[in-house]
C-alpha cells in the first residue's frame, strides 16, 4: 500500500527581501521569485504521491503537515510529484483536482503557495490541465508554472525538474502525454543545458535540486539509471526526490 510522503524542511539563514512573482531566469527556466521572510528566515514543506481523495493517510498527512505548518510558519510548500491519482486530471475543471487537493488540504497553514513538479501519474493524464492558468483559477495555491522551473528565495535556489521524461519505459506506452515534451532527446538535452546554466549562474547559498523519481535508491524501485547517467553529473545541489512511498 502507498503512502503519502511528506518531508519537512526548515532553513533559517540571514537574508533581506524582494521581488516579484515571477521573473526571467539568467538560463531559459522560468523563475518564480519567492523572498524571505524579512528577518532571513525560510521554512516550507514538502509533499508528494499524495494526490488520494484524503485516502491512504493522505488526510491524516494534511492534517499533521497543517500542524507542523503553523509551528514553522511555513513560506511555501513543494510537490514532488504524482499530483493526482491514478492518472492525472482530464481538464482544469475535472473534480478529482478539488477532491485531492483544494479539500484536503485545508489548514491555514497551508493557505500559501504551492510549487508543483509532475510525476508520472499526472503524465497519464492531461499533463498540460496542470500547468494551464485556469487552474490557478480554481485554486490560486498551485503554481505548476513549467514542467522545470526555479524558485528563487535568496537564501535557497530550488531547481524543480521535471524527470518523468527521461525514463525510457515511459515512452513504450501510448497512454502517456508527451505533448510540449517530444522528442524526447531534444527536450532532455534543452532542460540538461539550461539547467546546468542556471545551477552555475546562481548565486543562492543554497542550490537544491527537486524531482520526481530518485536517482540512486535501496527502495522497491530501485535506481533511476537515465539520471544516474544524464542528471548526476550536472548536480551541484541537494536532490530530493519521491519516488520512494515512506516518511523520511
Amino acid at each position: 500500500m502507498a503512502r503519502v510522503v511528506a518531508i519537512l524542511l526548515a532553513v533559517v539563514v540571514a537574508a533581506t527581501a524582494s521581488a516579484s512573482l515571477l521573473a526571467p531566469a539568467a538560463a531559459e527556466l522560468t523563475r518564480v521569485e519567492h523572498p524571505p521572510k524579512t528577518e532571513g528566515s525560510l521554512n516550507i514543506l514538502a509533499v508528494g504521491d499524495w494526490g488520494r481523495r484524503g485516502q491512504f493517510n493522505q488526510t491524516l498527512v494534511a492534517e499533521q503537515m497543517g500542524v507542523v505548518g503553523e509551528k514553522l510558519d511555513i513560506d511555501f510548500v513543494i510537490s514532488t510529484g504524482d499530483n493526482i491519482y491514478d492518472d492525472g486530471i482530464a481538464n482544469t475543471s475535472d473534480p478529482l483536482f478539488k477532491e485531492c487537493f483544494t479539500n484536503i488540504y485545508t489548514s491555514q497553514s497551508l493557505q500559501k503557495p504551492w510549487y508543483i513538479v509532475l510525476g508520472n501519474h499526472d503524465y497519464t493524464g492531461n499533463a498540460l490541465a496542470q500547468q494551464d492558468p485556469a487552474i490557478r483559477e480554481v485554486d490560486s495555491r498551485y503554481l505548476a508554472v513549467a514542467k522545470s522551473f526555479i524558485v528563487n528565495s535568496e537564501i535557497a535556489d530550488f531547481f524543480l525538474v521535471d524527470t518523468s521524461p527521461f525514463y525510457l519505459k515511459y515512452w513504450n506506452s501510448s497512454k502517456y502525454d508527451w505533448r510540449n515534451v517530444a522528442p524526447r532527446d531534444t527536450y532532455i538535452e534543452t532542460l540538461l543545458k539550461d539547467l546546468d546554466d542556471a545551477l552555475t549562474q546562481s548565486e543562492a547559498p543554497w542550490k537544491i535540486v527537486v524531482g520526481h523519481h530518485p536517482i540512486s535508491s535501496g527502495c522497491e524501485h530501485g535506481n533511476t539509471t537515465e539520471l544516474q547517467q544524464l542528471l548526476r553529473p550536472i548536480l551541484e545541489a541537494f536532490y530530493f526526490p519521491r519516488l520512494r512511498h515512506h516518511l523520511f
